[in-house]
């Protein structure tokens, strides 16, 4: 600890503060005295002003442990070998510089690079692909770079806010919730055709974005005891699923599935999820 007046922790082992922001209001209150996980840096106060006014030069992503937006930010800059600096936010208790870095929205992720602030997962997933060279996030061919931002905005507003509903959401809507999941994942089950991946034979932009399919539908379905994916009739996406997370720069990018599942548990079994 370097101080309680700047509060700045390092550590491989240590507790972080939050689990994370979810784009959903239900998730967004979660702190580290309900969950607790290894990370590298923890800061609080104001040690995000400190350390990320000596790190301009450098990239910087402001996270919380368990966001699905967090975790396609840490995926991608690991694909593409990108050193960084990782700044886990209390959300209940936000930084100052993450307050100044998104103004508008107050939200993580955020990405820093050269002292310049990069927001919303999918807008900084293509900064990284742009800015830095090696494995390509997205396609060459402007027509596949067009559909594969399409599948990943479908991800975001159809399939995420369904898959949470059906699991969280207010008794009266979740059987409706439940059939549009389904809805959903067959589009994506025959989007995947006989691909391995929605990319193609590689991780691309879809199968980062779909991280919340990858691992937080399965988690969500452990926490909450639901079953929203069947094998026998989503077969291809099952078998993605276990094609993606058998990469190591995917499980490296994941919270511990069992901490985050209690979490859940806990979290709402305890009727905290409206606030």
């Amino acid at each position: 600890m370097v101080g309680p007046e700047i509060g700045l922790i390092r550590s491989s082992t240590g507790e972080s503060n939050t689990v994370g922001e979810m784009r959903t209001d239900e998730l967004h209150a979660m702190t580290s005295k309900d969950f607790q996980m290894g990370i590298v840096i923890i800061v609080v106060g104001k040690a995000a002003d400190i350390l990320t006014s000596s790190l301009s030069s450098e990239v910087v992503l402001f996270g919380t442990r368990g966001s699905p937006y967090t975790c396609r930010i840490e995926i991608a800059l690991k694909l593409k070998g990108v050193q960084y600096k990782y700044i886990d936010e209390d959300l209940a208790n936000k930084s100052p510089s993450l307050l100044k870095y998104n103004p508008v929205h107050k939200k993580v992720p955020v990405l820093v690079h050269n002292g310049k602030p990069v927001l919303e997962s999918l807008v900084i997933l293509e900064y990284i692909d742009e800015t830095w060279q090696g494995y390509p996030i997205l396609p060459e061919d402007p027509y596949e770079r067009a559909t594969a931002r399409f599948w990943a905005k479908f991800i975001d507003e159809k399939c995420f806010p369904a898959i949470f509903k059906s699991c969280w959401g207010e008794e009266r809507e979740r059987e409706k919730a439940v059939e549009e999941v389904s809805v959903v994942l067959k589009i994506l089950e025959d989007e995947l055709k006989e691909k391995k991946f929605f990319g193609g034979e590689n991780v691309g932009l879809v199968d980062i974005v779909a991280v919340v399919i990858g691992f937080s539908l399965g988690v969500y379905e452990e926490a909450a005891r639901v079953e929203l994916l069947n094998k026998e009739k989503l077969p291809r996406l099952c078998n993605w699923i276990d094609d993606f997370l058998s990469n190591s720069f995917i499980k490296e990018s994941l919270p511990p599935r069992d901490k985050l599942i209690a979490y859940l548990r806990n979290r709402f079994r305890s009727g905290n999820a409206s606030k």
